[in-house]
């Protein structure tokens, strides 16, 4: 798919400078996408079913022998995911575009996990299974910063073939993999591969970074995001998300870890959004002797807070703007990003122990995150 891929695994409420020596900022709400589309596939953040529960990892299943046994295994839970767009030219005339993406059904009862950047926008999606059957989307729940959707699908009572769930954190580089997927549209394919690298962080289009990711030399085409990554066994372990290509380099996939993205898929059928920790911090900057000649700071290192959130965690823990972050958990920060990774994967209520300088002197405080609010429905 064509399309801007999005923020992976940003955790908490920070907002970013813009550009150097300004306080600029992001909102990390869970905005749902395209809510205006009543006649169409309803995309909202209310939830799916509030009980739902993933699906536990397999225990014990065998390695199969070839890849041939693995895609019979895994194929007829993998569907080609359809996306129709209407799009308006300069003159007001409407035309419709289809584009195609891939997922898999981690559910009989209907539930299809695919990228959120393969569902962004949509008007309708429907979903086709290897065996021709075809199922249009009644619900489809996003988030972009994971880049993970959820597909709810009314199976009228058909029972549905599904994956089995794997567990990424015991994968090696150098293991067998396979992409299963509708790469270039053409229907469900598979490419085999290894695994080159793992906890591995991409930076796509500048402003955008994947963090946590699988990386394989199974090749990884258009169309094959949001289809599933799988073991020998024919477990899934990761969700294929974005391919790099660089002059010169032979094209690497990337995949987001199964373990990773099952408490938020969960999350996103449960509540519609995914619930993320807000520390309230705005416009943080990297310290280095241009920021420290330009603001006049008294430190040459850590990270500078250009500002507070009004009765955010920060302000109720005692920070303030122009105060210099050293440490989270005795953890030294060095670079803004060092400080969101910092708060990868803490939860709301989580306390944290927040080094920082101001007015010459270094003191360290108590932090409660915060829930950030719900998106508007």
């Amino acid at each position: 798919m064509k399309k801007k891929l999005h923020l992976f695994s940003l955790f908490l409420c920070i907002l970013i400078a813009t550009a150097a020596f300004s306080a600029g900022g992001c909102d990390y709400l869970s905005q749902p996408i395209n809510t205006d589309n009543s006649d169409h596939t309803p995309n909202t953040s209310t939830p799916l079913d509030e009980n739902w529960k993933f699906p536990s990892p397999q225990q014990n299943l065998p390695e199969l022998a070839n890849y041939a046994l693995v895609v019979a295994r895994v194929k007829p839970a993998v569907v080609a995911v359809d996306v129709e767009y209407i799009t308006q030219d300069i003159f007001g005339r409407q035309t419709v575009a289809i584009a195609s993406g891939s997922g898999f059904i981690i559910d009989p009862s209907g539930y299809i996990i695919t990228n959120n950047h393969v569902v962004e926008g949509e008007s309708t999606v429907t979903v086709t299974l290897s065996d021709n059957r075809t199922f249009t989307a009644s619900r489809v729940v996003t988030d972009s910063r994971t880049d993970l959707a959820v597909i709810k699908v009314d199976t009228l009572g058909e029972e549905l073939p599904f994956v089995y769930i794997g567990d990424s954190s015991a994968l090696e580089v150098g293991e067998p993999v396979a992409a299963i997927g509708n790469a270039l549209g053409l229907g469900i394919t598979m490419k085999g591969g290894w695994i080159s690298r793992l906890d591995a962080q991409i930076t796509v289009d500048q402003s955008v970074t994947l963090y946590g990711l699988i990386g394989t030399d199974a090749a990884i085409n258009e169309g094959n995001s949001g289809g599933p990554l799988v073991n020998m066994a024919g477990e899934v372990i990761g969700i294929t998300s974005a391919k790099i290509v660089e002059v010169g380099v032979e094209g690497v996939g990337y995949a987001i870890n199964i373990n990773s993205a099952r408490t938020f898929i969960e999350e996103l059928v449960n509540k519609g959004y995914i619930t993320r920790p807000f520390m309230g911090v705005i416009g943080i900057l990297t310290v280095d002797a241009a920021i420290q000649s330009y603001f006049k700071l008294g430190i040459d290192k850590g990270v500078l807070l250009r500002g507070v959130a009004e009765n955010g965690p920060a302000e109720k823990a005692g920070l303030k703007a122009n105060d210099v972050i050293l440490s989270i958990n005795g953890q030294a920060i060095l670079t803004d990003e060092e400080l969101i990774l910092a708060i990868h994967g803490k939860k709301v209520g989580d306390k944290i122990e927040v080094s920082y300088f101001r007015d010459g002197v270094t003191s360290t405080v108590t932090l409660i995150l915060a829930e950030t609010p719900p998106p508007e429905s």
